[in-house]
């Protein structure tokens, strides 16, 4: 199983550690791409702050992220899944599962990310601001700058098993499984049950909520089918819409009336 997850806005601080050594970092596919991010946002930062915030979409009281991307090759490194903070990855909980779970995590959980592409949860990283949302001067928008690399590596990272893509929008742009891995491919939507509307805080908290079961529970489904059984079975509430034709992902609705 693969599970493709978003990055957070907020993120922890850096801490005190080694600093990045790039080709140290999962997918080395990926190297030459992530190298071309780095140096842009570095030197992009390294100049004009204001031009440097306006592009990175930063308001006046964010403006000391445009210094910390300033410091990338230089500043400590910690394992991403300490990195990325927030509603989802507070439901999740990395640091409190037990060591099965955390292998598991370990294995199946992938980071998607402006700036690295994608990541290992274990993979060493500075914390930075980069949204895949970017246009970056020299680069253009990266989104559409990851697209070819990720096209490339991740059918390779998906393996056989099921793929389950968590990713907001502007991360799912970066890479769409096609063809085979397209059809063992869940995407997950979380709706407030009384409303059938998507609420960001259910969203988020639920979707951690869900990866934390399935790595507690040490559940892997080989595909779409298998999972919506798991779910059901560790007590959500889930709609499905199969694919209608091949090539395609599958589309699961989780149903929530609260969070705790």
């Amino acid at each position: 199983m693969l599970v493709l997850l978003p990055p957070s806005e907020g993120k922890a601080s850096s801490g005190r550690g080694a600093p990045l050594k790039p080709l140290s970092l999962s997918l080395p596919g990926l190297a030459d791409a992530r190298e071309a991010v780095l140096a842009e946002l570095v030197d992009l930062c390294a100049g004009d702050e204001e031009k440097a915030r306006e592009v990175l979409g930063l308001s006046e009281g964010l403006r000391g992220e445009v210094a910390k991307n300033r410091e990338l090759r230089t500043a400590g490194a910690r394992p991403a899944g300490e990195i990325y903070t927030g509603v989802l990855y507070d439901a999740l909980g990395l640091a409190s599962l037990d060591t099965a779970a955390k292998r598991r995590a370990a294995r199946s959980l992938l980071v998607f990310s402006g700036l690295w592409g994608a990541v290992r949860v274990t993979d060493r990283i500075p914390s930075y601001r980069c949204s895949m949302g970017v246009r970056l001067p020299g680069l253009g928008a990266l989104g559409t700058h990851w697209r070819k690399p990720m096209a490339e590596v991740l059918p390779e990272a998906a393996g056989s098993g099921l793929v389950l893509d968590l990713r907001s929008a502007a991360y799912a742009a970066a890479w769409k499984p096609k063809g085979e891995v397209a059809s063992r491919t869940a995407t997950v939507r979380v709706l407030h049950a009384p409303t059938r509307k998507v609420v960001s805080h259910f969203n988020k908290a639920t979707k951690g909520r869900i990866v934390r079961s399935l790595l507690t529970a040490g559940i892997a489904p080989s595909g779409p089918g298998e999972l919506v059984e798991a779910l059901r079975d560790l007590g959500y509430e889930v709609e499905v819409a199969a694919p209608e034709q091949a090539g395609q992902a599958w589309a699961l609705d989780v149903l929530v009336d609260e969070v705790h």
